[in-house]
């Protein structure tokens, strides 16, 4: 048992812990956090010539702007992908690690040592045997007087943030690298369609120069012409079918299959049916004038004309923006976490434990072995010549580069935007141009192909016509393309997808099975303890040392 003057000491001690206590309550309590208080960054300057309407009018269109181009095809593609792109699933991962970060630093603003230790020993001392036994109890709390782990704090939670913005970013470019590689597949295979069916018509012709040829009407000339104009259109084929070959191994990355299990998805009975129609529409076209409905058959994806306005607002809310913003809010704490150094660093202590040493063979005895240490402490780096004031200013430097950095991308979207604009309006005044060619050019070879059967023209300007009506074809399907990518392009420079998904998990079922069955992550993989925010939500979620942002004095794209 303990006897009384150590209980007599006990109570001392206990009346300078409560002092200490104190004191320490007192110095925390008025404690102040230094480098300065990131306000958000300057206003984004946008050209004048772009409108501010409805923001939630266009965030409606842009929510899931794929569905525009009625493709069910297309529809279930970037649902899948949605869910099992590799590149998406490892950025829901790296929002894991930055969440377990936070942790972390959440951890350090309680002591920061807290250990446990013990020994047993045999000691021999002369011709002496002693036994050994200690166990003790330490614990340092070093106080946050400067705001150092306050400011860890907030930085690790923009960075917590800035990888939900990522994971939108990521899910806004896999969204518009589906579509673009699908309309791309679809280019393909109308192309690989009309070359076949230009192949047949110059396989007919050829035949025609033939039975000419052996009936004496034409020179073995003719025949040779119409045989070099069949074996280049033979010719072109395989690269056409290289095409859709590369753009279906595209898909297939993107949605984290194989390409065999793609091919399932894109030969729907949807698609056959559609190229069943489109096989009768040519034919049906093949021997009269070009109407306005014929692209109603096509295979390309096409939307309805889409309006050339831009919302500045939509620009704003662009992931890239708002992961650029939150970068530099994590880097603004790091300043005032390097200028803590500048100052003493002050902390409690405290060591609790048992030490008793007795001759080998006798009995451990703790009445008089209880030790007993407890106060305050501090330190300063007095003598630093200059390190400290360097470090300063490198994180002070490396802040004003997240700020050009946001500059620079704002000055890039506003280029995407543009780019695609102009392309989009550009393309779709080609289209126009293009399908009058096209229109024109089967007229030209209905009419050549009559007038040589009839004799009235030379076989020279036959397989011209028939050549230009080849040309002209493929060079439009290429159009209609283009037109349906810069529609992607459009949306993708708006920033547009990530909508769609906001509140999903960010890991699969199948995943966060795997990984708590090897490790113990206790509530973190609970997608509903982080759902996925939207970036007009984000800044409003950072709330440094635990204080909400004023939404009048911040300057967040996308907010209030």
């Amino acid at each position: 048992m303990v006897d009384e003057a150590v209980l007599g000491g006990l109570s001392v001690v206990s009346k300078i812990s409560v002092c200490i206590t104190v004191l320490s309550l007192l110095v925390t309590s008025g404690c102040t956090v230094l480098g300065p208080k990131f306000e958000g960054v300057a206003p984004a300057t946008l050209p004048t010539s772009w409108s501010t309407s409805d923001l939630e009018q266009s965030k409606n269109k842009t929510a899931r702007w794929w569905q525009q181009f009625d493709d069910p095809v297309l529809n279930e593609l970037v649902e899948k992908a949605s869910q099992q792109n590799l590149d998406l699933e490892a950025a829901g991962l790296r929002i894991l690690q930055a969440r377990t970060a936070v942790g972390v630093a959440e951890s350090f603003q309680y002591p920061q040592r807290q250990n446990v230790s013990g020994s047993v020993a045999k000691i021999y001392q002369n011709e002496n045997t002693f036994d050994n036994a200690s166990l003790s109890f330490d614990a340092a709390w070093e106080l946050d007087v400067w705001g150092r782990y306050a400011l860890g704090v907030e930085s690790a939670e923009a960075t917590l943030y800035a990888s939900i913005a990522s994971y939108h970013d990521i899910l806004v470019t896999i969204t518009s690298e589906v579509a673009r590689n699908y309309i791309n597949y679809r280019t393909f295979q109308e192309r690989v369609l009309l070359s076949e069916r230009n192949i047949e018509i110059q396989r007919r012709v050829e035949r025609i120069t033939e039975i000419q040829y052996e009936s004496g009407d034409v020179t073995e000339l003719d025949v040779q012409q119409a045989r070099t104009q069949l074996y280049n259109t033979e010719s072109a084929l395989p690269s056409l079918k290289i095409g859709m070959m590369q753009s279906r191994n595209a898909i297939a990355v993107l949605l984290g299959i194989l390409p065999d299990q793609v091919m399932v998805l894109l030969d729907s009975p949807w698609v056959d049916a559609k190229v069943k129609v489109f096989d009768n529409k040519y034919e049906g076209t093949r021997n009269s004038r070009l109407t306005s409905d014929y692209d109603q058959y096509s295979l390309i994806p096409a939307t309805l004309p889409i309006s050339t306005q831009v919302d500045a607002g939509l620009v704003l809310r662009r992931p890239d923006l708002q992961l650029a913003e939150l970068q530099a809010h994590a880097q603004n704490s790091q300043i005032g976490i390097a200028e803590a150094d500048l100052y003493p660093q002050f902390s409690l202590f405290g060591v609790i434990g048992l030490n008793s040493t007795v001759p080998a063979g006798n009995d451990f005895s703790f009445s008089d072995s209880l030790n007993l240490s407890l106060g305050p402490a501090f330190s300063w780096n007095i003598f630093q010549y200059g390190r400290v004031k360097n470090a300063i200013r490198a994180q002070d430097a490396r802040f004003q580069e997240t700020l050009t950095n946001y500059n620079k991308q704002v000055l890039l979207a506003v280029q995407e935007v543009t780019n695609a604009l102009e392309s989009y309006q550009l393309n779709q005044y080609q289209q126009k141009l293009a399908f009058r060619s096209v229109d024109a050019s089967v007229r030209a070879y209905n009419i050549s192909l009559t007038q040589y059967e009839n004799g009235q023209i030379s076989f020279e300007r036959l397989l011209n016509s028939l050549e230009k009506m080849t040309r002209s074809e493929d060079a439009y399907a290429i159009v209609k393309g283009n037109v349906a990518n810069q529609v992607v392009a459009l949306y993708k420079s708006l920033g547009g997808g990530w909508e769609a998904e906001t509140g999903r998990p960010y890991l699969n079922d199948a995943l966060r099975s795997q990984m708590e069955n090897r490790t113990d992550w206790g509530e973190m993989l609970d997608e509903t303890q982080l759902p996925l925010l939207s970036p007009d939500q984000v800044p409003n979620a950072v709330s440094p040392f635990g204080e909400p942002i004023d939404p009048a004095k911040q300057s967040y794209p996308g907010g209030p």
